[in-house]
């Protein structure tokens, strides 16, 4: 599948808020913790452009991804894959081409996922490990490879 990144917007921050909770919904659902303004508005509170990147496929819409610096790394954040693009390997590939900046940088990479997410096998799957985990979320770090710059 052909795709890119392009620089965030604020006028992007709707469009990927309704993609949230589409994306979210059912694992919120079997959390009990889903609210349909609260979804929405979580995203809207947190998003900082800057950081952001849109996910074009076949040169349209597709999901989000951002990558907010920390102190000792990054934090990965935001990613949402449209539902219908699920399994063809788009997530993969892009979560390929940030960690492969990252590993460049010598950084490690923190995210969170819900307890229960399929996501989280596509972490796992790219080196990432269980740091810390509470009854809703399951806190992850990827260390940079061995032998990389810093």
């Amino acid at each position: 599948m052909d795709w890119t990144l392009r620089p965030a917007t604020p006028a992007d921050v709707e469009v990927i808020a309704e993609l949230r909770a589409v994306v979210m919904r059912p694992d919120l659902e079997r959390l009990g913790r889903f609210d349909e303004h609260r979804v929405r508005q979580r995203f809207r509170d947190a998003f900082v452009a800057p950081h952001a990147s849109v996910i074009l496929a076949e040169g349209r819409f597709a999901g989000c991804v951002a990558l907010r610096p920390a102190d000792d790394g990054h934090w990965l954040e935001h990613f949402f894959i449209a539902p219908e693009l699920h399994g063809h390997g788009l997530g993969s590939a892009v979560l390929r081409g940030l960690l492969a900046r990252t590993d460049a940088e010598g950084q490690l990479v923190r995210l969170n996922v819900l307890q229960g997410s399929a996501a989280r096998r596509l972490y796992e799957r790219h080196g990432f490990v269980v740091e810390a985990e509470d009854p809703v979320d399951v806190f992850m770090v990827r260390e940079p490879p061995l032998g990389t710059v810093v």
